[in-house]
């Protein structure tokens, strides 16, 4: 059981914390955090040779004040290898000179929070010694048969929003799982937890099969009660995988056909809206949802239209568009992926396309990315993401000519989906529509990130608009 001390920390874990934050690749804000502690709980260590604590801790330094969730284990002598995730070294009145790691790194701390995902152990209250905390708790997915017993982990570099671990199991306990350790906290539901457990309880081969998640609860930034939500999830990891954005970006440069895998990709996404309409709550909607949902893309298309002024003089195409979705028959509203594109696609050995990260838009209120949306959003995405690649081999190879290429993939893609599903372009006013809104917030991100990439998705607005004319 966790021993909690009265002791002094020189620094502080907050003056610690305040310092390492701000570096870190999930952290949303930008410069130095302002940081207030709201929670913590703790794991044990069977050895009892390393502490490992779960802080909540709340950024007050934006305009939007978020919740992050801070693992750290404290150790008396440095982790071996360990060194890139070191987040300082603190004098414990009580311990001596300790280490304190970002705990995702530490081995000790992903096998015990496997455990506590699997039902293994109970969380450990943060300032009580020798208590439980109950508002911390492990769910098991039913569906995974099996209880690895962690051999090894390594942390992924490219995730920007949350923190992944590669959690290999020891010989004969089964299977390689990937542990996502989320970094920002809402209440509610996570949709990566909500969906892709709906679709592996529902035997989908289109995605990594849950292992389970954490549930927890934290102190508001109010301290009038507390928040619930999920702090970790676990899924199975898919080795020898290649993500379809690569393949693309191979594909479309060699000048390979890959007409025939983007119709397999088209139909796994109907597979999954199928899924996830049998699975769960659809809504059919009215005349004022429909204006509601047109009102944001001609917000979205504002805000395009402010960062590039250039784009004004779309503006009347633009709103024929708009008027013309508005007037559309839409299909039924349902539980979507919410921000598919090809790097969210892997191409999985002996098994093909299976779509991963279902949370949706992280910078969208976790409210919104629970909500039913339309498919065609899945689409348009997809659509996007291909054009996208032949913009990018375009850039490195001027003389090549992808447009044939790319136009060719989106046509294989949606007659795919067709095959399952309604054809979206049965929906042709609705579709243009996403599309266009899809280009517009490229716009926005790569004005303010990428401005020399900004031409691919002008580019696109005006053809999109060009073909909407015609």
């Amino acid at each position: 059981m966790a021993t909690i001390y009265d002791a002094t920390l020189v620094p502080t874990k907050l003056e610690l914390l305040a310092g390492w934050v701000g570096e870190q690749r999930w952290f949303p804000g930008q410069g130095r955090p302002r940081l207030r502690r709201l929670d913590s709980w703790r794991l044990d260590d069977p050895a009892g040779e390393v502490g490992i604590e779960v802080i909540v801790v709340l950024d007050e330094s934006g305009p939007s004040p978020t919740v992050h969730q801070v693992p750290l284990t404290y150790r008396g002598a440095p982790l071996p290898g360990g060194e890139a995730a070191l987040v300082g070294e603190m004098e414990h009145s009580v311990l001596g000179h300790r280490w304190v790691y970002d705990a995702p790194h530490d081995l000790v701390f992903v096998t015990q929070l496997m455990a506590l995902l699997r039902g293994r152990v109970a969380a450990q209250a943060g300032s009580v010694s020798d208590t439980v905390e109950p508002d911390v708790v492990g769910a098991p997915h039913p569906a995974w048969p099996d209880d690895p017993v962690v051999a090894s982990s390594r942390v992924l570099t490219g995730e920007q929003s949350n923190t992944s671990v590669v959690v290999q199991p020891a010989p004969g306990t089964g299977a390689p799982v990937i542990l996502k350790v989320f970094r920002t906290l809402s209440p509610g539901d996570n949709p990566d937890i909500t969906l892709q457990g709906a679709l592996a309880a529902s035997g989908s081969p289109f995605v990594p099969a849950s292992v389970g998640h954490v549930a927890g609860a934290w102190q508001r930034p109010d301290g009038e009660g507390r928040d619930v939500g999920q702090l970790a999830f676990a899924q199975e990891y898919l080795e020898g995988t290649t993500d379809a954005w690569r393949e693309c970006l191979r594909m479309a440069a060699d000048g390979t056909d890959f007409t025939a895998r983007a119709r397999e990709l088209g139909r796994a996404t109907a597979e999954v809206h199928a899924t996830l309409a049998r699975a769960l709550p659809t809504v059919a909607p009215g005349a004022e949802e429909v204006s509601r949902r047109v009102a944001a893309m001609r917000r979205r298309a504002a805000m395009a239209t402010s960062e590039v002024p250039g784009l004004a003089a779309h503006a009347a195409a633009l709103e024929s568009v708009w008027a013309a979705a508005e007037a559309a028959s839409w299909p039924a509203l349902q539980r979507i992926h919410g921000d598919l594109h090809l790097g969210q696609v892997l191409d999985a050995p002996d098994r093909g396309w299976v779509l991963i990260d279902f949370e949706g838009e992280p910078l969208r209120p976790l409210a919104e990315r629970n909500a039913p949306d339309c498919t065609l959003r899945d689409v348009a995405g997809v659509l996007r993401s291909l054009d996208y690649v032949a913009g990018t081999v375009a850039r490195a190879e001027p003389t090549t000519d992808v447009r044939r290429w790319c136009t060719d993939a989106q046509t294989a893609f949606l007659d795919g989906y067709a095959d399952v599903g309604v054809d979206p372009r049965s929906h042709g006013p609705l579709l243009t529509a996403f599309v266009l809104d899809k280009a517009l917030y490229e716009v926005v991100y790569e004005a303010r990130n990428r401005p020399t990439w900004l031409g691919l998705p002008t580019d696109a607005i005006d053809r999109l608009l060009q073909e909407a004319r015609s």
